[in-house]
């Protein structure tokens, strides 16, 4: 990491999806659009290129991975490689270790958090998540709630051995007042889901977002739309379902059958939503199974299935960063932006590539 030093940087800055300026300046750490004075302009550092906000991954996992909760050193690895790919601002949806120390670092992305996942007993992955029953809901909702940073995350379907098959976790009245408990103490809930069966339920209890999404559906797109409930599709890790349905299709056969039809009409399910006007954000789902640093993959991804180029790109930074409550490339707030050599607008491959990365008007990458 280099010391805070001012950077010039000069060629095309994408204050927003309409605005684009010439240059902006990095001066005591914050973003200036004008030159500074004296010897910090002249001996500033010159960095040429396209500019973008730092680059924001919603749902991701850091002190996470297959097994469950890991040490400050793996969670520092797996925040230097989302950092690595531009990826400044993190919404961790889920995690059950301890990260506050991140936020002491300033060369370490920043981390708005939902707490640790909220499942059904017996329902989610081993060693990850709370696992409760319903009555117990409202608590362990109100105790998230104030362990966070202003979101909550729920596990709203998962298999059930008995059925065979997906199934929605939590009764409707349960999850009502969960929602409206966590709406009382300032925080958004998120919920996971595969399936159709949970969504309507989630939707009218009032949930915020929707993590996956991969069961909408003709008559539960409207709903969302009409709700404003965004969705984050995380398709880098949907791309997953064949080899988990090929793991579990001796014991579990409509299970397999059913994440391979999600997985068949995913692209068509997301394109769906966009064209509705459900609001869609990138997420990785980075820290389970997957590696970090996949932001740009999944950028291209919204983008082959048919979302355009800009609003795939403000999904992963204008409009995610608005949506999140944080700011983007705006006079006098601090310097996270990504430099790339081309423009990311015409090709959102170049995202893959990022030339220079400024985290809190530091030049880290």
């Amino acid at each position: 990491m280099s010391d805070r030093v001012t950077v010039h940087v000069k060629g095309r800055v994408l204050v927003g999806p309409e605005e684009v300026r010439d240059e902006l300046w990095v001066v005591g750490g914050r973003i200036s659009y004008q030159r500074p004075s004296g010897s910090a302009g002249a001996e500033a550092l010159t960095v040429t290129g396209w500019a973008l906000p730092g680059l924001v991954d919603a749902h991701c996992h850091v002190g996470l991975d297959q097994h469950g909760p890991v040490d400050d050193a793996a969670s520092e690895k797996q925040a230097l490689a989302d950092r690595e790919a531009g990826t400044l601002l993190i919404r961790d949806a889920g995690s059950p270790s301890d990260t506050r120390w991140i936020d002491d670092r300033e060369d370490l992305p920043k981390i708005i958090r939902a707490g640790r996942h909220i499942a059904r007993t017996r329902r989610y992955i081993r060693n990850y998540a709370h696992e409760i029953e319903p009555d117990d809901l409202v608590a362990y909702v109100a105790r998230e709630a104030r362990r966070g940073d202003g979101w909550v995350k729920l596990v709203g379907d998962w298999i059930d051995r008995e059925a065979g098959d997906l199934t929605a976790c939590w009764p409707r009245g349960a999850v009502e007042a969960a929602i409206a408990e966590a709406h009382r103490l300032g925080a958004r809930v998120t919920a996971h889901c595969f399936a159709e069966d949970s969504l309507r339920d989630l939707v009218e209890a009032g949930i915020d977002c929707i993590e996956h999404a991969t069961g909408l559906t003709e008559d539960t797109i409207p709903l969302f739309a009409e709700r404003g409930v965004a969705i984050v599709p995380t398709l880098v890790n949907i791309a997953s379902f064949p080899v988990l349905a090929d793991g579990g299709e001796t014991k579990f056969p409509a299970w397999s059958a059913h994440m391979r039809r999600l997985h068949e009409r995913r692209y068509d399910t997301v394109r769906a939503a966009y064209d509705a006007g459900i609001p869609v954000f990138v997420g990785t789902d980075a820290g389970g199974s997957l590696a970090h640093g996949l932001v740009a993959a999944e950028v291209a991804e919204l983008v082959k299935a048919g979302i355009p180029s800009l609003q795939a790109l403000s999904a992963t930074s204008w409009g995610a960063r608005e949506w999140l409550g944080r700011p983007a490339l705006e006079e006098g707030v601090p310097a996270d932006l990504v430099v790339y050599d081309e423009d990311p607008r015409a090709d959102v491959r170049a995202l893959a590539a990022p030339r220079r990365v400024i985290l809190n008007g530091r030049v880290v990458g």
